[in-house]
């Protein structure tokens, strides 16, 4: 299946607003390097939006940084004085201290603290901007409560659920000839009807589906006697005050980084086991689309998590990372010195490849679930 082919499958409007979403997601974090620098005294020759050739440009007389917007709207750059980014980070900082006498607005001028804090910004910036992105959901959407929506969310693989095709996003109409209006009367048929056969109709973009159910015996955690057919419904929203919303996006970012340090360490524990089910550009693209008919409360949740998971994805130490150039600055200020260009260059070439295997994994994995028409969650 060709990558025109997937976005077909998608819906073309969801895969722009999914890589407008990403694309915000990955300037605000080139913006956290571009304020930190410039409060360092650091010279910024270039910002950019997007990436390939310029549409255009503006170059600043105050400051002498160049503005400029690309041709492919999907993330930017940053480009400071001192990171060309052809080579690493102690690699620049050697050229640098053999170079003599070097403009005070160079990076590699900086000492290693405060290049570190420079570069630690970005990451910082999506961590910051997933708590504010919750927030603005909060205050213009409202929170999730403990309601329902009659909408499909989540599925477990094996269950009635997914057996009977039912994916996320669906809408169920009616069971056993009875509308269901609302989330609270679709879990309270379903939770009554343990072992009995349900005539169950489910509408996927304006097309209506019936199929035959039967609920099996609920997790412990939900109740042994009642039944589930293995999906969990979309929450409904409600409005609430700022100090509420204060706290409820303060609590949803503290669930997103448990579950995202929580599914990290699962993958590092159990990697043949977790690792089918990462989701990459593509698969979180196919996600955006599934959660972009729950509505903008929902999505906005998925672009906090995403700006989450990019910080931290940002921090591992692989080289052209941003915790692959920290982790040489930190070598550097533990040494006293930039570390060995032999040693430099063995981390790169494995740092490199463990990278090109975790992107091709991911990607081969992505577009397999679409063309089995698998959903990534």
């Amino acid at each position: 299946m060709s990558l025109l082919a997937v976005i077909t499958l998608i819906g073309f409007e969801k895969v722009l607003t999914f890589l407008v979403m990403l694309s915000v997601l990955i300037v605000l974090h080139e913006l956290g390097h571009f304020v930190l620098a410039r409060r360092n005294g650091v010279r910024i020759n270039e910002f950019a939006v997007g990436f390939g050739p310029k549409l255009a440009s503006w170059t600043s007389q105050r400051s002498g940084t160049m503005y400029s917007l690309r041709i492919l709207p999907i993330g930017g750059f940053c480009a400071m004085e001192g990171e060309d980014n052809r080579v690493s980070e102690a690699e620049q900082q050697r050229e640098f201290r053999t170079q003599g006498t070097v403009s005070q607005s160079n990076f590699q001028a900086k000492s290693p603290w405060r290049r570190l804090g420079i570069i630690l910004a970005g990451p910082f910036a999506n961590f910051l901007l997933c708590y504010l992105i919750l927030l603005t959901a909060a205050l213009a959407f409202g929170v999730a409560s403990d309601k329902a929506q009659p909408v499909v969310g989540m599925v477990s693989q094996g269950s009635p659920a997914a057996i009977a095709g039912i994916a996320p996003g669906d809408r169920i109409i009616a069971i056993d000839n009875v509308p269901i209006t609302n989330g609270k009367s679709l879990v309270d048929t379903i939770h009554n009807a343990l072992g009995k056969r349900l005539d169950l109709v489910y509408e996927r973009n304006g097309i209506r589906t019936e199929v035959y159910i039967v609920p099996r015996r609920c997790p412990p955690q939900v109740g042994r006697k009642l039944g589930c057919i293995g999906f969990s419904p979309v929450p409904a929203y409600e409005r609430v005050g700022v100090l509420q919303a204060v706290r409820e996006s303060a609590n949803g970012f503290v669930t997103i980084a448990n579950e995202t340090f929580g599914g990290l360490g699962l993958l590092v524990t159990q990697f043949s086991k977790y690792a089918p089910q990462i989701a990459g550009p593509i698969g979180m693209g196919e996600v955006a689309a599934t959660v972009q008919d729950w509505g903008w409360g929902p999505y906005f949740s998925l672009a906090a998590t995403i700006s989450f998971a990019l910080g931290l994805f940002n921090l591992l130490p692989i080289p052209a990372l941003d915790g692959g150039r920290a982790a040489f600055i930190i070598a550097e200020l533990i040494r006293g010195r930039p570390v060995d260009p032999e040693k430099e260059a063995m981390v790169h070439i494995a740092g490199f490849a463990a990278l090109m295997a975790l992107i091709m994994l991911v990607a081969f994995h992505d577009i397999a679930r679409i063309i089995n028409g698998q959903g990534v969650m």
